[in-house]
């Protein structure tokens, strides 16, 4: 494949999406994708395990395993910020030469959540590779969003370099958060990664790569019409489905955003690290 007819596909890759979504339900998804407990009033749901409202002072409280606690939202290690950007920058150049990018990296992310068993299985253990992203700083938001729609009808090669230029500069973005989208989940079809941060709101996320790091995080679900949402939160959810929009072309409706706020971060890496706690630094012995 030549890099222009490459580039092409990614324009084209959004209505294949859409029915990849839904063949589980068209063929046999409805019945069992469910738990005994919901949390949909109509086509809405609000998560209740988590509040928000020490955001402002680095704290976020949740409700694990039935009983509430209270975790300091933590940055990433400049060791985890350099790979995240510079492989980013990479991913982007593989795709403008025509080339075909690996699965691993930061922008597949392995999650993985429990909490409640989903009715066609006997475990409340999931995990699921998301696609994962940076979230600007509350302050970067807006002006990332504007660029996106200012560049959003631009040709693909462009918006590859929009793209590149976030990357380029590690300081545009809080790295406190990593942010996905839930797609899949609706009252007909619920995904285990939705049924268990709705329940039990905390995750984990690896890495694939070397270095491969790993995100020790409380998961926060939000709904686009969720009134209860902090505003930077809101701004997140529009950013977030703007630049997958940007990438694969424009989708039927606005999606939940996944925000993933840190707590800890350990180095996995095989040989070196071997899962050593790097965020927080352990206390010296």
């Amino acid at each position: 494949m030549n890099r222009r007819n490459f580039l092409k596909t990614l324009g084209f890759a959004a209505p294949i999406v859409i029915l990849l979504g839904k063949i589980p339900r068209l063929l046999w998804g409805g019945k069992w994708e469910h738990a005994d407990k919901s949390f949909w009033k109509e086509k809405m749901f609000f998560q209740e395990s988590i509040d928000i409202s020490g955001y402002s002072k680095g704290i976020i409280k949740a409700r694990i395993d039935g009983t509430w606690q209270e975790y300091t939202i933590k940055e990433m290690s400049e060791a985890f910020r350099t790979w995240n950007t510079e492989k980013r920058q990479e991913f982007i150049e593989h795709i403008k030469t025509g080339k075909m990018p690996g699965w691993g990296g930061p922008h597949s992310g392995a999650v993985a959540t429990y909490g409640l068993r989903r009715l066609d299985s006997r475990f409340t253990l999931n995990n699921a590779i998301k696609g994962i992203g940076l979230a600007p700083k509350d302050e970067n938001v807006d002006a990332a969003i504007e660029r996106l729609k200012s560049t959003y009808e631009s040709p693909m090669p462009e918006k590859m370099d929009v793209l590149k230029s976030f990357y380029e500069d590690p300081a545009f973005f809080d790295w406190r958060k990593q942010t996905s989208l839930e797609l899949y989940a609706t009252p007909d079809f619920e995904t285990h990664t939705f049924l268990n941060v709705m329940e039990n709101p905390i995750a984990t996320l690896v890495f694939v790569d070397i270095p491969s790091f790993e995100l020790r995080t409380i998961a926060r679900i939000v709904h686009p019409d969720d009134t209860t949402a902090l505003p930077s939160e809101k701004k997140l959810l529009e950013f977030v489905n703007l630049a997958h929009e940007y990438m694969h072309g424009k989708f039927p409706r606005s999606y939940p955003l996944l925000l993933f706020y840190v707590i800890e971060e350990f180095d996995n890496t095989p040989g070196s690290k071997r899962g050593i706690r790097t965020v927080p630094g352990l206390p010296e012995e």
